[in-house]
């Protein structure tokens, strides 16, 4: 229901109806959206698809774009440190995707998407079901921009132009001895061209002619699920994850070269039952990541090998109905880092069956990939400078650890016979080790190093829901940032971050099968990287303005088979006034098009239409 209130093109964009995700663009340039949780950087954000954790390392920033919207059937958004089963890179939380099942899919399913910008998509599903035991689904999706657009007058493209394929054959067996099974091949396929309205790649590129990117993406994985459910003990279980595969990035800025390739194997096998009675469960189990990372900043080369098997045991203790917890303990071995432990606790108190309480406390810790991460500041003149490296391995950077604490208090209530919530969570992050990336030392550099000193990041937010008249319901959120991090011996607020924002979503439908949907949010200003040694006329000021963002969209449903859709994002056509610093001149070492603090295309119209056959 969620995610039909926006288009919803890809991942990336099914948080914008999100009080708790945000959602921003990397730079001008590419047009590729990047989303934080509690104050911090997707990065931290372990992305799961299934309990797999497919979209990391080099992935990470671009891998929200992979997965299309009309292919999800469900998000879960967990805050804070996750379960241990699942890993240990989750810091600021985990976002589990779940995509469509063969055998609970729509036979079939198409949708159809244009906007003004000349982005075009199409997405068609399909789904067998051959026997009892199995069934079958091919999940297809295209996407691309032919048309150049500069909307806002700057000799730049508002998006990029190219194309994106993207298909997934699914299989799944399940038989009612407890056997079941999944599996899946996925191909994608990404190429998009920006930079310069009349930038040419076959005259151009690698020239000082015209300032142009091209970004080629290919990814190829295959996971799989297998588990037994034992048939007289449905507590007691065994499953085995697995997942190999392959991502390739090469790309070009201007006179800049990048390629990253990153193989892959994945694979976690757990078990689970009970001590006794059910009031006290357990899952153990052993996983093993192996990842070898080739990465090529122009002349320079960065590889590293991370291998890390590892083991975990989670005990869940259910006295009643009113307390839960969940104590988890990871131990995993990195064949550079040595031994790493990584504890979780989550604790669940009901005062009444409306009404709870959530504590959780847990570490987490993960490699940075500093270029794949941060690539939006490759759409800029800096040079990337790595600031007195401990190590030859990989960048010669420390890994990064953080703990995270924070809570969680929840209240369903009644009235008026309408059904409402009220919600207020805290989480504070708290970094032992950071990769600090300081764009503030010096405008035309990026200066990486090993944190010295604090960083965290608080987190207060709260959330009410209601059916404010029937078929009516409003959600208003509020939440507070405060993210600071010790740049070079000073301690700064983190730019780019908005540190109020304010939150309002309206959902009616008729009876009739007409549904209206309305989103207001207001940002607070936020701090800019500093720029004051650039001329006077390559500076952005201290502050961003404050901005409030709207977007709408209507849905009509004119059958149980056919739904058509229209709407707008940025309904008061507001956007950042000079998005690319130096825009006029992109080989100079003022040029900049990464310090984006607001909406970076106009207002966008688009309309679609749904199809499907249950």
């Amino acid at each position: 229901k969620e995610l039909s209130k926006a288009a919803c093109c890809n991942l990336s964009e099914s948080f914008e109806t999100s009080p708790s995700v945000d959602v921003s663009y990397a730079d001008a340039v590419t047009g590729i959206k990047q989303i934080q949780l509690l104050g911090l950087s997707g990065n931290y954000t372990q992305l799961l698809t299934e309990n797999t954790p497919e979209i990391r390392g080099l992935a990470g920033s671009y891998g929200l774009t992979f997965i299309p919207g009309p292919w999800i059937e469900g998000i879960q958004v967990t805050k804070g440190a996750g379960s241990v089963a699942n890993g240990y890179e989750s810091i600021a939380g985990q976002i589990n995707v779940e995509e469509k099942k063969p055998d609970k899919m729509d036979k079939l399913f198409v949708n159809a998407y244009a906007n003004n910008l000349g982005r075009l998509e199409t997405t068609v599903n399909l789904s067998h079901k051959i026997n009892d035991k199995w069934s079958t689904a091919l999940l297809t999706h295209a996407n691309g921009v032919a048309v150049k657009s500069d909307n806002n007058k700057d000799g730049f493209l508002d998006i990029p132009i190219g194309r994106q394929f993207n298909v997934i054959n699914r299989w799944k067996y399940a038989d009612t001895k407890g056997i079941f099974a999944q599996f899946a091949v996925k191909v994608l396929n990404d190429h998009r061209q920006a930079g310069q309205t009349d930038f040419n790649p076959s005259t151009d590129k690698f020239t000082t002619n015209k300032y142009g990117v091209g970004i080629d993406v290919q990814q190829y994985a295959f996971t799989g699920k297998l588990g037994y459910v034992f048939p007289q003990k449905k507590y007691k279980s065994i499953g085995f994850i697995f997942s190999p595969n392959t991502y390739n990035n090469n790309s070009y800025y201007g006179l800049t070269k990048y390629a990253g390739k990153q193989n892959s194997i994945y694979a976690n096998l757990i078990y689970q039952s009970i001590i006794g009675t059910t009031a006290h469960k357990f899952r153990t189990g052993l996983s093993f990541v192996n990842d070898n990372y080739n990465e090529t900043y122009n002349t320079a080369n960065f590889k590293r090998h991370e291998m890390v098997p590892g083991t975990f045991f989670e005990y869940t203790y259910t006295p009643g109905t009113k307390f839960t917890a969940v104590a988890g303990l990871r131990l995993d071995y990195h064949n550079e880092y040595g031994f790493i432990a990584t504890p979780r606790l989550h604790l669940k108190y009901d005062f009444t069956p409306k009404t709870n309480l959530r504590f959780s406390v847990g570490s987490g810790f993960r490699t940075a990939n500093i270029f794949a991460e941060n690539a939006g500041l490759f759409a800029s003149a800096r040079q990337y400078n790595i600031v007195n490296p401990t190590s030859n391995y990989g960048y010669g950077l420390k890994p990064e650890k953080a703990w995270n604490y924070g809570f969680n208090f929840v209240h369903n209530f009644k009235l008026d016979n309408r059904s409402g919530s009220f919600s207020v969570d805290a989480y504070h992050t708290s970094f032992i080790n950071q990769v600090v990336v300081d764009i503030d030392a010096n405008p035309q550099k990026i200066l990486f190093y090993n944190l010295n000193g604090k960083s965290y990041s608080n987190s207060i937010q709260a959330e009410f829901n209601y059916e404010l008249i029937k078929k009516m319901d409003i959600r208003l959120a509020y939440r507070w940032l405060d993210v600071q991090t010790n740049y070079n011996g000073t301690i700064l607020e983190k730019p780019l971050i908005a540190k109020h924002r304010a939150f309002i979503n309206v959902a009616y439908e008729t009876n009739d099968h007409w549904k209206f949907d309305y989103t207001t949010q207001w940002f607070s200003k936020k701090r800019l990287p500093n720029t004051s040694s650039n001329p006077m006329d390559k500076q952005m000021g201290s502050y961003s303005p404050a901005y409030i963002q709207m977007a709408a969209q209507v849905t009509k449903q004119f059958s149980s088979k056919w739904d058509v859709y229209i709407g707008a994002e940025n309904l008061t056509n507001y956007t950042q006034k000079n998005l690319i610093l130096a825009a006029d001149q992109p080989f100079s070492p003022y040029f900049d098009g990464s310090i984006i603090w607001g909406p970076v295309n106009g207002r966008i119209w688009y309309a679609g239409l749904r199809f499907k056959i249950k």
